[in-house]
């Protein structure tokens, strides 16, 4: 239903390091990069594979209230426990781990974390384990 989303980030570069390194694991990195205008940088990220930018961030002042939210679809639960690992590692905080979250359907299995933003970003599978 949705082609494509974006978000304003504050701090391009360090922002742009913590997406290439937490989407790694789904297969999703930096696809298209330019200068948007002179002092606004923007990054569009999509499956490698395709080569096709899905999630784009741009550099700017954040005015988002409240923070966001992202969902990102994993293969698996590996990718999803993957995506979580990678995404702390690169300077998220928790916002829930890896695990079954069955009040959205039996098989929905995510992690959440915040972003350096404080956008909450998710990668999740719906398939049995």
């Amino acid at each position: 239903m949705i082609d494509h989303t974006g978000i304003t980030v504050t701090h391009f570069e360090r922002s742009k390091a913590f997406y290439e390194k937490a989407l790694a694991p789904l297969g999703v990195g930096v696809v298209m990069s330019f200068p948007a205008r002179e002092g606004v940088f923007v990054a569009g990220f999509g499956e490698l594979a395709t080569h096709k930018p899905d999630f784009w961030i741009h550099s700017g002042e954040v005015t988002h209230t409240p923070p966001l939210h992202f969902a990102f679809r994993a293969a698996d639960r590996a990718a999803v426990d993957a995506y979580y690992a990678a995404a702390i590692a690169a300077g998220g905080k928790d916002n829930g781990g890896p695990g079954l979250r069955p009040h959205y359907h039996p098989n929905y299995y995510g992690a959440f974390v915040i972003d350096p933003d404080g956008h909450n970003i998710e990668a999740c599978c719906h398939d049995p384990a």
